[in-house]
């Protein structure tokens, strides 16, 4: 099911991060309470939000990601190094089985290939939107959480929508019982929540 999907797997009792609980339940259904995550790592430091969402819930209409970021983290995305120094801020589940590296190794991607563009290059060409300087996997690891920043989240999503067309070039030049045909887009498709193995 989609990482947007009713039936998500959310640790209610993962608190790092959280200032306090992260959710309560009421009458089988999970119900946010407003939460504060302060955020000290080596991109940034001091910045806090709130969680006004249920994790994995309440997601902008049309926008349906394939995979929630524990599921990219274990399939292996961003050469194992995106969120090392950040761990705290998010649930301890998500990284149980995440395929992680103290260097950027493209052997721990999913498709055993570098699929990115240097955070550098990002910054240049205007993709870092504020207040997340990881990038998109940084707001959509927020976003799962349950942050909403309506301007912000507009944005992302957009982005989101637009990198679509990787899967149709995929879908349009492969075979689809050959998962090793463009094995890059397929990799970026995954660090984008996308299915790669259309």
């Amino acid at each position: 099911m989609g990482a947007s999907g009713t039936n998500m797997r959310f640790c209610t009792k993962c608190t790092h991060g959280f200032s306090e609980g992260a959710f309560t339940t009421m009458k089988g259904r999970s119900m946010a309470k407003s939460k504060v995550i302060l955020v000290n790592d080596l991109m940034q430091s001091g910045y806090q939000y709130e969680l006004t969402a249920p994790a994995g819930q309440q997601f902008e209409a049309g926008f349906e990601p394939h995979y929630a970021p524990g599921e990219m983290l274990e399939l292996g995305v961003f050469e194992g190094k995106y969120l090392n120094d950040c761990r705290e801020e998010f649930p301890a589940s998500w990284f149980q089985n995440a395929k992680l590296s103290q260097k950027a190794d493209a052997s721990v991607n999913h498709f055993g290939i570098k699929s990115r563009q240097p955070l550098k290059v990002w910054r240049e060409k205007g993709w870092i939107i504020s207040p997340d300087p990881r990038g998109w996997f940084q707001w959509y690891c927020r976003y799962y959480m349950g942050r909403r920043l309506d301007t912000i989240d507009q944005m992302q999503i957009k982005r989101w929508r637009g990198f679509s067309r990787h899967a149709r070039q995929v879908q349009l030049n492969c075979d689809p019982a050959d998962i090793f045909c463009r094995p890059r887009q397929r990799q970026a498709l995954l660090q984008w929540a996308y299915d790669p193995f259309i």
